[in-house]
């Protein structure tokens, strides 16, 4: 016959194993997980991320969250989003390391935990390495619209200092947020996920670093020349290219490195100007054959009054001679440095309304 002192110990060991049973480690390969952008699936438990906007989220139940990453310079910044409207940076640390995403929630309702990366690939890769639920269990993630808008972009669409209210453009990744940029924007309006092929200084011909948007747009590590994504994984609905911001101003600068690197000792003419545009559309158009294209350019100084840099993209567009290739231009943002969080709102609701207006989304 048991004691009752016997029984009183054997109830708090049963008590505990099941709270200890409702603590779950999530590996990445759990099918539950939900994955948006370019992330190297080589190891299927060990998924490196890159590029800006790259996604993990899921949907559980429980009274806490965690997530295991390891960065490769500690100079990355993902945003975390709780139950959609509840977001604040967290900042890597180098190396392996647990991170608690949020604690103290309501065990009894679903919650989704969203970590979304604000910055650049230059800042290093991230490998996810699981979740870990305090007295809970993993659900399906809730559907979206199931619209993809697919980003070709650079500093303007990463939303490099974005963030910084300082008075100056600084470079440092803690004001680099693409979580706020009119791209992330008018994403999170039509319900869509995103995809941003991004990177600051990128031309299509030259760009103030080592890599053009031609020679990256395919690739999943953009460092690495044999990392090709497989456009074949997912297609967008919509494709929206922003670039020649930086040609048109590499293009003056004859004694810049890569200008003589790309060009020599000559600037390229206009028709040449167009046809390296064409030319790179004409690259995203093969990969998506039925997908809409909008050419836009803007809100910085190629956009402003006498600029000839938003007639050549007319000219190009023209030449390819294909109905579903659009044009929009942002308005002149006419301060110092990059456009902020404000002037980024200015450019979603034009673009959002240009999109309503041309392929009647709602």
């Amino acid at each position: 016959m048991m004691t009752r002192q016997l029984f009183v110990i054997v109830l708090f060991a049963l008590i505990i194993g099941c709270k200890q049973n409702n603590n779950i480690s999530i590996e990445p390969s759990n099918p539950l997980i939900k994955y948006v952008g370019r992330i190297d699936f080589s190891d299927t438990n060990a998924p490196e991320i890159f590029w800006s906007a790259s996604e993990i989220e899921i949907q559980f139940t429980g009274t806490s969250v965690s997530a295991t990453l390891v960065d490769e310079k500690g100079l990355n910044y993902f945003n975390v989003v709780i139950d959609k409207d509840s977001v604040y940076p967290l900042k890597l640390d180098k190396g392996s390391k647990t991170y608690l995403l949020a604690e103290k929630l309501d065990g009894n309702i679903p919650h989704t935990i969203e970590l979304i990366k604000r910055n650049e690939f230059k800042t290093g890769k991230t490998v996810f390495m699981g979740f870990y639920i305090e007295d809970g269990e993993l659900l399906q993630t809730a559907a979206n619209s199931g619209r993809l808008i697919e980003f070709f972009g650079n500093s303007i669409t990463s939303g490099y200092a974005i963030n910084d209210n300082t008075g100056g453009d600084s470079p440092d990744s803690t004001y680099t947020n693409n979580y706020v940029t009119y791209a992330a924007l008018t994403a999170r309006h039509f319900d869509a996920d995103m995809h941003a092929t991004v990177r600051e200084g990128t031309g299509i011909m030259v760009s103030w670093h080592e890599h053009i948007m031609p020679e990256i747009y395919n690739r999943v590590n953009p460092y690495d020349s044999t990392s090709i994504w497989d456009f074949n994984k997912v297609t967008p609905n919509l494709v929206v290219i922003n670039l020649m911001q930086n040609d048109s101003w590499i293009v003056k600068q004859k004694n810049y490195p890569e200008f003589i690197r790309r060009f020599g000792d000559t600037a390229p003419s206009p028709p040449e100007i167009i046809k390296a545009y064409a030319d790179f559309v004409a690259l995203v158009r093969a990969e998506y054959p039925n997908t809409p294209i909008i050419c836009a350019l803007g809100s910085m100084d190629a956009t402003k009054e006498g600029s000839e840099w938003p007639g050549y993209i007319k000219s190009a567009v023209a030449s390819l001679n294909d109905k579903a290739i659009y044009t929009h231009f942002f308005k002149y943002t006419n301060k110092k440095g990059h456009p902020r969080a404000d002037d980024n709102k200015i450019m979603a609701e034009s673009l959002i309304t240009f999109i309503e207006d041309t392929l009647a989304w709602k």
